[in-house]
C-alpha cells in the first residue's frame, strides 16, 4: 500500500513542479515584452536652463549681443 502512495505523492510533486516551472516563464516573458529600458536617447536626455531647471527639452538658444568695439 505504501508503494502506490509514494508514487502518487512523487507524481503530484513533479506536476505541481512543471505547473511552477510554467507559471514562472510565463512571467519572465511578460516581463521581457513589456520592458521599457533601453528606450531612445532624447527620452533620457536632461538639460539645464540658465537658472539651474531642468528641462525635457532643450532651452532655445539666446539671440548673442553684438558688442562694437572702438579703438
Amino acid at each position: 500500500m505504501s508503494k502506490s502512495q509514494n508514487s502518487f505523492i512523487k507524481n503530484q510533486k513533479a506536476k505541481k513542479k512543471l505547473l511552477k516551472k510554467k507559471e514562472k516563464e510565463e512571467r519572465r516573458k511578460e516581463r521581457q515584452e513589456n520592458n521599457n529600458k533601453g528606450g531612445e536617447l532624447s527620452d533620457m536626455m536632461a538639460y539645464v536652463d540658465e537658472f539651474g531647471n531642468i528641462l525635457s527639452e532643450p532651452p532655445e538658444p539666446k539671440p548673442e549681443k553684438k558688442e562694437d568695439k572702438k579703438d
